[in-house]
């Protein structure tokens, strides 16, 4: 197999007419990592992932892949290979020649490319269903025939776009067992899109969430997950509340704010001197149910929801300053003391638990 590359994005920007799809972002992708970009539709990753592979042109700046500059190379040329959400396989040919395709388009000996073929249909332990075409197989299959003809070229980083959105729940998940040890064993840089943040955690040695043609934080999938940079990354990662407020007072290692509706809440960290406002995140596996909170660590509030998850248990929290905060509970924490929808409860966090967020731009 030939190296991993470092993927350098250089203040890359996309714009179509009038729209701007993704603004002047930098990122660095070292090399061998199983990178994630993750968003809403229309946050700007499928066209991110497309300047990469060279089938979308850079409106500015530049993309480099090791130490050469691809930004102006033919797909062919860039030393990537794409592998596409529709697996794009040829109805009329067998396996072996789906796989040796773009081997025969570069004029590779027909003996020399089926042998290839058959090697990376082995890997896939595709190899008895080599003379089979591709209406014969299941979707798991033929993703991994899709996955072949793309490592075939032997790139330095394999792109993928939304691979797994077209399987069932359970083959997902196989899938992605499967993608991850690929990437181990071969050692290359792999970039997936996806929109799924539970995918992303699962594969990922990096992620970068993006929203709005911007890039909100990129880090190792644990920090994304207990640090989020900013109010979007912890509603879009799902795992904190998210409260914004006027700032009341700073302390030495954190600051209150108080929201519109009432309530006055710590939180860890501190916000730029000239701010008046912030916004704070609250870990939702973390907030308890009956105890007292200690200031600015809690408030009452009328559950509204409840969903039942097997391991946990998910409670919706009315109150006057939000209609939606959220506390997850153990299934025995919440069994222990079982409240009912229309309850006043009490709810209480650490101050450890609670964290000032960033915002793009500072």
């Amino acid at each position: 197999m030939s190296k991993a590359a470092e993927i350098d994005i250089a203040a890359v920007s996309k714009v179509y007419g009038n729209t701007t799809a993704v603004h002047a972002i930098s990122l660095k992708i070292p090399s061998g990592t199983y990178c994630c970009l993750l968003g809403p539709s229309g946050c700007g990753k499928t066209s991110t992932l497309r300047m990469i592979a060279g089938h979308e042109s850079v409106s500015s700046g530049d993309v480099r892949l090791g130490n050469a500059v691809v930004t102006d190379l033919p797909p062919a040329k860039r030393g990537t290979a794409m592998m596409f959400q529709s697996y794009a396989l040829f109805p009329h040919l067998d396996l072996v020649d789906n796989v040796a395709f773009s081997l025969k388009m570069k004029g590779v000996e027909k003996e020399e490319r089926r042998r290839k073929a058959m090697d990376m249909l082995k890997l896939m332990q595709l190899e008895p269903y080599a003379t089979r075409r591709p209406a014969q197989l299941s979707g798991g299959q033929q993703q991994r025939v899709a996955l072949a003809r793309a490592l075939i070229t032997n790139p330095e980083a394999l792109l993928l776009d939304e691979p797994l959105s077209a399987l069932d729940p359970f083959l997902k998940i196989r899938m992605r067992a499967e993608l991850k040890k690929l990437q181990t064993s071969l050692g290359i840089t792999f970039v997936h899109v996806t929109h799924s943040q539970e995918e992303a955690m699962a594969l990922a040695d990096l992620i970068v969430v993006m929203n709005e043609g911007r890039i909100e934080q990129a880090a190792h999938p644990r920090v994304v997950f207990e640090a989020p940079a900013t109010a979007f990354v912890a509603r879009f990662m799902g795992d904190h509340n998210v409260l914004s407020g006027r700032i009341v007072e700073r302390t030495e290692n954190g600051l209150f704010i108080e929201v519109s509706g009432g309530g006055r809440f710590f939180a860890k960290g501190q916000a730029p001197v000239e701010d008046e406002t912030a916004d704070i995140a609250i870990r939702t596996d973390h907030v308890r149910l009956g105890a007292a909170p200690a200031t600015g660590l809690g408030f009452d509030g009328i559950i509204s929801n409840l969903e039942y998850l097997g391991a946990k248990v998910k409670l919706t929290i009315t109150t006057a300053f939000t209609d939606e905060f959220t506390a997850v509970l153990t299934d025995a924490a919440f069994f222990a003391a079982p409240v009912k929808v229309g309850e006043v409860v009490t709810l209480s966090w650490d101050d450890t638990d609670s964290i000032v967020l960033g915002r793009i731009g500072h």
